[in-house]
């Protein structure tokens, strides 16, 4: 189970396109591996049908450590002796779903560039991903005693707790720089 510094993630690998090993289009048994940290985390089941065109559509629970910052998903192909032959790998990086503008429990379809082991391209692989919340909002125990985000305001006049959440929301404001000049209109109050 992930501890508190860690993210869960719902990784779905959904499939691979045009693979190919040596130019050639691959006929079967095809299957990925997820690294964090070059370690790896999940394995997904072996497509024996689709050939270059591997169907996955596998959900796999992928635990992220807090200091990653790249998530590797590696093709293979399980060859006779049982051996995984590397088709191709794409490092993810991990701002793609996490940061910016989007909710945690938002899903992601992406779809990233596989190259082989000389850095040749090498196909496509199409995954899905989704940052998994430990536990709804106002929930756990812990929620209703200390707020999710912001700060909890206090009442200037007797020093306790207000009881409300505050929470600051980034803004941006134009100044012209000629009205902050001496013996500007603005400056001399005019």
């Amino acid at each position: 189970m992930a501890s508190m510094s860690n993210r869960v993630l719902e990784l779905t690998v959904i499939s691979g396109e045009d693979l190919r090993i040596k130019g050639k289009p691959i006929r079967n048994n095809a299957y990925a591996i997820i690294k964090t940290n070059n370690v790896p985390n999940a394995t997904t089941k072996v497509d024996q049908e689709g050939g270059s065109y591997p169907y996955w559509d596998e959900k796999l629970l992928v635990d992220l450590p807090l200091r990653t910052f790249f998530i590797t998903v590696e093709v293979r192909r399980r060859t006779s002796s049982g051996v995984g032959q590397l088709i191709g790998a794409a490092s993810i990086p991990v701002s793609d779903f996490i940061g910016g503008y989007t909710p945690e429990n938002y899903l992601h379809f992406l779809s990233y560039r596989l190259r082989d082991a000389v850095g040749e391209r090498n196909g496509i692989v199409n995954v899905s991903v989704r940052v998994k919340s430990p536990a709804p909002y106002g929930c756990s125990t812990a929620s209703a005693t200390q707020p999710e985000m912001g700060i909890q305001s206090v009442d200037p006049g007797d020093g306790r707790a207000g009881g409300t959440v505050v929470t600051g929301m980034p803004w941006q404001m134009k100044i012209d720089i000629d009205q902050l000049k001496p013996g500007s209109k603005s400056m001399s109050g005019a």
